[in-house]
């Protein structure tokens, strides 16, 4: 399992359900839009202090980045 993609998928995917462009959340975060961009691409890795400000930006447990995606909302 690639920790990097799943932090990834499930970023892009917590921010899309709020509604939230990656600009808005490099905003919120105090992180550049282009490191959120790669993040999200999986293209850099991610230190626990950039995890805690998504957590904080996204109002979600930093545990919810690393849950694997259910059979249900799996694409298909």
């Amino acid at each position: 399992m690639d920790l990097r993609q799943l932090f990834a998928t499930n970023l892009r995917r917590i921010r899309h359900q709020r509604g939230i462009s990656q600009e808005e959340l490099a905003h919120l975060a105090a992180i550049d839009r282009a490191h959120v961009s790669k993040v999200e691409r999986g293209i850099t890795y991610v230190g626990l202090e950039i995890i805690g400000k998504f957590s904080g930006a996204l109002d979600v447990e930093p545990a919810e980045f690393f849950k694997p995606a259910s059979k249900k909302t799996r694409p298909r």
